[in-house]
C-alpha cells in the first residue's frame, strides 16, 4: 500500500514524501526501542512520536512510512530527516487504534 493510499485510508495528509512509498505492513508502537525490536522491514509505523529519533529507528528498521496520530504536527527537522531518508509521513487526527482499524487490510509486521 501506498503512502498517498494509507494517507486516504486515515483520512489524513501527505505531510512528507512523494506519496509512492511503499508499506507491506503495519506496527504500532510509542516505545521506540519496542518499535527497533519488533517492527519489519518496509512497513507503516502508527504512533505519536513526532521527533527525529522516530527516523533514525525507522531507518534501522526499514520502514518506509510513519504515520502521526491525533494531528501531532511534524516538527521542521522530523520533516527534513524524513526527506534525506525517504520515509513518508502521513498526520492524522485518528487514534493509533482508529489507524490500526483503518489498516486493517495489511497484516500485522513480524520479524
Amino acid at each position: 500500500m501506498t503512502a498517498k493510499e494509507i494517507a486516504e485510508k486515515v483520512g489524513g495528509s501527505l505531510a512528507v514524501g512523494v506519496g509512492d512509498e511503499e508499506a507491506q505492513c503495519v506496527y504500532v508502537g510509542d516505545l521506540l526501542s519496542d518499535v527497533m525490536g519488533h517492527a519489519a522491514e518496509d512497513c507503516v509505523l502508527v504512533t505519536i512520536q513526532n521527533h527525529l529519533n522516530t527516523l533514525a529507528v525507522c531507518t534501522l528498521v526499514g520502514c518506509r512510512v510513519v504515520v502521526l496520530c491525533h494531528g501531532r504536527p511534524v516538527p521542521p527537522d522530523m520533516a527534513e530527516g524524513a526527506k534525506r531518508e525517504e520515509v513518508a509521513i502521513v498526520v492524522t487526527a485518528l487514534s493509533q487504534y482508529e489507524v490500526a482499524l483503518a489498516l486493517a487490510s495489511l497484516p500485522p509486521a513480524k520479524k
